[in-house]
């Protein structure tokens, strides 16, 4: 079984992988940002650059949904 130095440790490797995803979502932003402020912005590339941070926003709420316990009324 598990002890509470596993999940501890569960958790904090969860932790630094949402702050790294969170970052990753940050950089996309940052990318969507700066695309979108040239004179003519690519629509295909910012499409697609959202699509992505899309897909990091739900492994976040995944990943934090994990950190959350059960909680049975």
């Amino acid at each position: 079984m598990f002890d509470d130095n596993d999940l501890a440790a569960n958790d904090d490797a969860i932790l630094m992988r949402i702050a790294d995803l969170r970052q990753q979502h940050k950089d996309l932003d940052d990318a969507v940002v700066a695309l979108s402020l040239g004179p003519q912005p690519d629509q295909l590339q910012i499409a697609r650059l959202k699509r992505q941070k899309l897909v990091l926003r739900d492994k976040i709420a995944e990943l934090e949904d994990r950190l959350t316990p059960d909680i049975i009324a």
